[in-house]
């Protein structure tokens, strides 16, 4: 027999207290993404949404999951927490949009070795942020507390969203037809893809991440790279319900050259000119610094296009004048062809393409 006390959970490295102190501080952050069909109060087993009082009449539900990626390490390494929620929404209801559904609510998953109360609260609190962009609930999430797992100090995320849309309402990409045109939206930045690239640059290059950006003396190098991923939903959703909208395509991995052929039909393929729209000051910084050939630039990185939206001919200009005035930015980027189904990017760089055989990889 042996006088110490028996062993507890808090011996194992895990504080039930300060679990349950973090969900009584982010209840009024979840309270404040109130919207008609959830009242958003954590506390509980499982979240409720009621699609009656969201207006839906014969709704499908679409699902989707997402992280952030090693966005995280950045966050991380350079206390830059107060975005990364915004970019796990993003990731979530951008996804939802592409086939034409409201963003209505969302869980989180936050793990970690050991809970830091005061990294968890602003990581939560940019997640409710991000859910107000896009106009979903917070409707429950799960911290998890695991050493040995983590390292000291990580910290990993997940998010799970759901929408809706009216059955007659789903993209599936069967509106898409030859002639139709590709309009593109300005992302915010890098997004929350390409950065374990990003990394290995910023370590064999030495960048100083606390210095301003060599292409901008007035804005720190780590506050562009950690840029929140833009959210879409805003300006998209009026015209998805006005029937507007034909096509869309969130270009995240796999950038413009994989992300585009997933939403057209057979028989279909796009052409974009990369000449369209001026290269962002920070896309070419990294296409410099890495001497990162066109094509590999197309499949990691957005390259300042974060949404492609397909509309018709006869409706381009109304539908970029609208998407204007809601805030993008808009391009016109490209058309679609009659062919083989696939995604051709041209420009006075050269001539780079994802076709078929890619695609048909993709659906396996």
């Amino acid at each position: 027999m042996t006088d110490k006390a028996g062993y507890t959970y808090a011996d194992a490295g895990v504080s039930i207290a300060a679990g349950n102190a973090l969900v009584r501080a982010i209840a009024p952050l979840a309270r404040a993404t109130r919207r008609p069909g959830a009242d958003a109060e954590l506390g509980g087993f499982g979240g409720v949404f009621d699609l009656k009082a969201a207006g839906f009449v014969d709704p499908l539900l679409v699902a989707a999951n997402d992280g952030v990626g090693t966005k995280l390490k950045l966050a991380i390494e350079h206390d830059r927490h107060e975005g990364v929620g915004i970019d796990l929404v993003a990731m979530c209801a951008n996804d939802l949009l592409v086939q034409g559904a409201e963003p209505l609510f969302f869980l989180d998953y936050y793990a970690s070795a050991k809970l830091e109360p005061g990294v968890a609260w602003r990581v939560v609190a940019s997640i409710a942020e991000g859910c107000k962009q896009a106009g979903c609930a917070l409707i429950g999430g799960e911290t998890a507390e695991m050493p040995g797992m983590y390292a000291e100090g990580d910290y990993d995320l997940a998010g799970f969203c759901v929408g809706a849309v009216e059955r007659e309402r789903l993209l599936t990409g069967e509106r898409i037809a030859a002639g139709d045109v590709l309009l593109g939206l300005a992302s915010s930045g890098v997004h929350s893809n390409g950065f374990s690239l990003v990394r290995r640059l910023a370590a064999d290059r030495g960048w100083r991440m606390d210095r301003p950006a060599l292409f901008d003396q007035d804005r720190l190098l780590i506050d562009w790279l950690m840029e929140p991923t833009r959210i879409y939903v805003r300006s998209l959703l009026p015209l998805l319900r006005a029937g507007r909208i034909k096509g869309l395509a969130h270009i995240t991995g796999g950038g413009l050259l994989e992300n585009v052929p997933r939403v057209l039909p057979a028989g279909c393929r796009a052409v974009i000119d990369a000449d369209a729209w001026e290269q962002s000051r920070l896309m070419a910084f990294l296409q410099a610094q890495g001497a990162i050939e066109p094509d590999e630039m197309a499949r990691t990185f957005n390259c300042g296009i974060g949404m492609v939206v397909v509309v018709g001919a006869d409706d381009v200009d109304a539908v970029a004048v609208a998407l204007t005035e809601a805030g993008e930015t808009v391009f016109r980027i490209g058309r679609v062809e009659a062919g083989e189904r696939g995604c051709e990017v041209r420009g006075s760089a050269g001539t780079w393409s994802a076709r078929e055989d890619w695609v048909a990889r993709f659906n396996a």
